[in-house]
């Protein structure tokens, strides 16, 4: 157990090596006297500019912070950076090249991120990150928390205490790099359950509950700040949001209502909803549960967090690699075909059913629903071309459903016989999937 204090925060890492200590005439030089036009973001610490500085023999891109007189942070923060990442080095930690105190300047110096913040991304830039893109990064973050919380080449662990996706940068390959140690805290590696009394410090809707209720803080409370931030990656939307309806102003509070609710296709974000298999959506659904429980003893710890995503990228790309031997053609048709019922419209033959029918809620096929480019097949004949669909011949698994393997005659697009005339990929929809209606229309 410890109190907050500035020393406490950076004792257990006495002995570090310290990093290069530059002259504030070097950064002036480098920043052209702090042009504004050098700025590249601004935080809670000061504004941030980009710019080359020597570092060894090399002239690098770095990125500089400098604290602002009227930032709510200071010379604890400061030195709590300094004398982490004086000591930890891990590839999904932010390097720091040194640092700057002359005066009230006080000047951390980082490498330069190209491809700046996950927030960035998400919730400023649009940016089109695939679902294997957005694990990676999961992974990438993941992966340097885990390494904070056990102490890999250091005497004690760290507790960040302002994991968020501000604080999540990506390197110009898109690997995650944590960042803003200066909130951070220590304790020992072989207690795993050791809490450090503090004031309660962090983000607002990446806080954990039992932290900020009772003041201790955990290595439990970093999980949960992590479980948030995969909601962010799945659902692209912020942790906190007072511009949307009252009850999803909270990320967490409100995804975990809609996973009760088993509305979970809803709050994905559409530009994944085709890309994520149902089996992945599952774990990774899981692992956000675990992640956010109440109670910090029965979350998972940082390396389950690992462990699991890892397994999540696995069979997502097991999925992705099942679909690209056989991709002639795409097929779709009505997997729920009402036989008792008959149609007025001309369009409708037994291929669509009048009770069930694609169409959102249409009970036609409307009429000018047309084209050349595309055969209408009839149910009963991709039965018969995939063996009534059978596990055996089934490709993978997707947000709209099923993907099995097809034989049809290569001239009169009839079923036949299995590895007769060509393979299709045929795609039945599911009706418990993420996708539905109007995907198909």
């Amino acid at each position: 157990m410890e109190s907050e204090s500035s020393s406490s925060s950076t004792s257990g890492l006495q002995g570090s090596q310290p990093c290069r200590h530059f002259h504030f005439l070097e950064i002036q030089l480098a920043t052209n006297d702090f042009d504004d036009s050098l700025v590249i973001g601004r935080g809670g610490f000061g504004k941030v500019y980009r710019c080359n500085v020597t570092n060894g023999p090399s002239l690098v891109d770095a990125a500089i912070k400098r604290l602002d007189s009227m930032s709510n942070q200071g010379a604890a923060e400061f030195w709590t950076e300094v004398e982490m990442l004086s000591k930890l080095r891990h590839c999904n930690l932010v390097s720091l090249f040194g640092y700057c105190n002359h005066g009230k300047e006080m000047i951390l110096v980082y490498e330069y991120m190209p491809n700046g913040t996950l927030e960035d991304h998400l919730h400023k830039l649009g940016t089109p990150l695939s679902w294997i893109q957005r694990l990676n990064i999961c992974i990438g973050a993941a992966r340097g928390l885990h390494y904070l919380h056990t102490g890999t080449g250091i005497q004690v662990g760290v507790i960040h205490r302002d994991v968020k996706s501000s604080n999540i940068l990506l390197h110009e390959s898109w690997a995650a790099k944590i960042s803003d140690f200066g909130l951070s805290k220590i304790g020992p590696t072989n207690q795993p359950s050791t809490c450090v009394n503090t004031l309660v410090k962090g983000t607002f809707g990446y806080l954990d509950p039992d932290y900020y209720a009772t003041g201790k803080l955990t290595r439990k409370s970093d999980v949960y700040a992590l479980g948030v931030v995969l909601l962010e990656v799945l659902c692209r939307k912020r942790a906190v949001d007072a511009t949307l309806d009252e009850e999803q102003w909270n990320l967490a509070r409100w995804a975990q209502e809609s996973i009760k609710e088993g509305k979970l296709k809803h709050i994905i974000d559409s530009d994944i909803k085709d890309q994520i298999s149902p089996k992945c959506l599952r774990e990774f659904v899981r692992i956000v549960v675990s992640c956010l429980h109440n109670n910090p003893k029965q979350r998972s710890t940082m390396a389950g967090v690992v462990a699991s995503l890892e397994s999540v990228l696995t069979l997502q790309e097991k999925f992705n690699n099942s679909l690209q031997p056989v991709a002639n053609r795409t097929i779709f048709a009505n997997s729920k075909q009402s036989s008792n019922t008959k149609s007025n419209s001309s369009t409708v033959d037994n291929t669509v059913g009048a009770e069930y029918n694609m169409f959102l809620g249409r009970r036609e096929v409307p009429t000018d629903y047309k084209t050349k480019s595309l055969k209408e097949f009839k149910f009963t004949d991709l039965k018969k071309a995939t063996s009534n669909f059978s596990p055996k011949l089934q490709l993978g698994e997707g947000g709209f459903g099923g993907v099995f393997l097809g034989w049809i005659d290569k001239n009169t697009f009839a079923p036949s016989e299995h590895g007769v005339g060509i393979g299709v990929a045929i795609k039945r929809l599911n009706g418990e999937g993420v996708q539905g209606h109007a995907e198909w229309q």
